[in-house]
């Protein structure tokens, strides 16, 4: 990991970097939002059936994308690791 100076624009290999975890980004900021409600739910007294399915629906999504991102990150490794 580099030592960043915040002071500066990231560099491309930065922005590519967070291009190729949008998605896992993208289903981990769902799955917060979808605890946060469910908590509300909790605090009020309301969970129902669509709360938990939301919950369970955005884990999903980000158990298939950490999978994908993961995969993704093997393919373009030059010396993927292989199991000994």
């Amino acid at each position: 990991m580099r030592d960043h100076d915040y002071d500066t624009e990231p560099s491309a290999v930065d922005l590519t970097a967070i291009e190729n975890e949008q998605d896992l980004i993208s289903a981990e900021m769902a799955w917060l939002d979808a605890e946060e409600q469910f908590g509300d739910a909790i605090e009020a007294g309301t969970v129902c059936e669509l709360e938990w399915q939301r919950l369970r629906s955005s884990e999903r999504a980000v158990i298939r994308e950490a999978l994908a991102y993961v995969g993704f990150r093997l393919r373009r490794s030059p010396t993927p690791l292989r199991a000994a």
